[in-house]
C-alpha cells in the first residue's frame, strides 16, 4: 500500500470546485484535483430528502496532508458539512506516483 490517498468532495458549483482545486493545488495539498460536473445527488439533509446538482472533485494527496487539507476544505467550502472521505491508493504506476510526490509538500514540511 502506498502513502498516497484519494479525497472526495463535492461542491454547488464549478466556480467553487474550481476555486477549491485551485487553491489546494497551488497550496500543495494536491498534486491534482479533477473536477466532474453534473453529479446527481440524492440525500437525506435535516430530515428531508433532497436532490441536487453538484461538481465532484476527486483530490489526489497522500495521507500526511489529510489534516491540513480537512481543514483547507472546512475553510474554502460552501457547505456546513462537507463531505470529505479519504480513500487508500493501494497502488500505482510508478511514475505518477513520483510525480505526485514531486507535486506535493515535502513529509518533513
Amino acid at each position: 500500500m502506498t502513502d498516497k490517498i484519494l479525497v472526495l468532495t463535492t461542491c454547488s458549483s464549478e466556480e467553487e470546485a474550481g476555486r477549491i482545486a485551485k487553491s489546494l493545488v497551488e497550496s500543495r495539498l494536491a498534486a491534482c484535483v479533477a473536477i466532474t460536473p453534473g453529479v446527481h445527488s440524492v440525500y437525506r439533509w435535516e430530515g428531508a430528502i433532497e436532490q441536487s446538482e453538484e461538481w465532484s472533485l476527486a483530490i489526489k494527496s497522500r495521507r500526511d496532508l489529510f489534516e491540513p487539507l480537512t481543514a483547507a476544505l472546512r475553510r474554502l467550502h460552501s457547505y456546513a458539512t462537507p463531505e470529505i472521505l479519504a480513500l487508500p491508493i493501494w497502488d500505482g504506476g510508478p511514475e505518477y506516483l513520483k510525480w505526485m510526490d514531486a507535486e506535493l509538500r515535502p513529509a518533513d514540511a
